[in-house]
């Protein structure tokens, strides 16, 4: 069940649906996740971060993410989540992922363009789908000096110069934990979407973003939403939970169970909000 990001990106614009982006770091977050995708029969996208990469390393996050695909009962996307270099997005087009992302949006935009541009040349030769991003999405980013936003003629001009496949705009959100109230200007979703013919537009930065602003992003053309921080804080808090009533634990296996199932219950909450419950098309 390991697909193709470019075939998944494709039925959930057409369906109008958003598939759930999940990051993981070890085998127990990616059990949750796929576990959910399976119970509500979801397509699915596990992610692999460059921090992710840097702390548990590049083989062993290949070897659970593509392991967990194949064997998976829905289709699953296995993504380089804000890949930030030309080598790193060639070292996972090469060992299995089938999309990537070619983060390049803190540079000029046509220097944006230019590294996209050359990670799309060789992961569709494969078939793997590449995602880029434009605008400022704050946060993990820092703060934007000028109007953070993405202008709708300027994702137009991106997506026919890169051949980028799906695009991260800047709407509102931020990346990490929020710091103030949430805004999110649906109407220039509306209007990137109208701009760039249809094609699949992606929303990072949605941790603790109430779920009803989520799912209004989808109905205006969001098709991939990414998901991170929340799963991990609700596993901690089961894992704090545990450790409070059993002080004297050691037993990594008995913490990590109620771990998973926690994470399993948000991801599975995320995975309803995008609209995704029912649409494995392959079972």
């Amino acid at each position: 069940m390991l697909v193709s990001g470019i075939q998944a990106l494709r039925i959930a614009a057409e369906e109008g649906y958003a598939l759930p982006a999940i990051n993981y770091i070890n085998m127990e977050h990616l059990t949750a996740i796929i576990a959910a995708a399976e119970e509500l029969e979801a397509p699915i996208i596990i992610q692999t971060s460059q921090n992710a990469i840097d702390y548990a390393g590049f083989e062993y996050l290949r070897d659970l993410g593509v392991g967990a695909a194949e064997r998976a009962r829905v289709p699953v996307v296995l993504h380089l989540d804000h890949g930030k270099d030309l080598s790193l997005n060639v070292q996972c087009i090469r060992y299995g992922w089938t999309s990537v992302m070619m983060d390049a949006s803190l540079l000029p935009f046509e220097e944006n363009v230019s590294a996209v541009r050359e990670v799309t040349r060789a992961a569709h030769c494969l078939d793997i789908s590449v995602e880029a991003e434009l605008g400022f999405i704050g946060g993990k980013e820092g703060d934007a000096a000028n109007d953070p936003y993405t202008l709708p003629e300027d994702a137009k001009r991106f997506f026919e110069e890169s051949g980028c496949d799906s695009l991260a705009v800047a709407v509102g959100t931020q990346h990490g934990l929020y710091k103030g109230e949430v805004k999110i200007d649906y109407q220039r979703i509306r209007d990137i979407k109208a701009a760039v013919g249809g094609r699949p537009l992606v929303l990072h930065g949605t941790s603790f973003v109430p779920l009803e602003m989520v799912a209004q992003a989808i109905d205006c053309g969001i098709n991939k939403v990414n998901f991170d921080s929340e799963l991990k804080m609700a596993g901690m808090k089961a894992i704090r939970s545990y450790l409070a009533e059993n002080p004297d634990a050691y037993d990594l296996r008995k913490m990590n169970r109620p771990m998973m199932a926690a994470m399993k219950e948000v991801a599975m909450e995320k995975i309803r909000i995008c609209k995704a419950e029912g649409k494995a098309w392959l079972k």
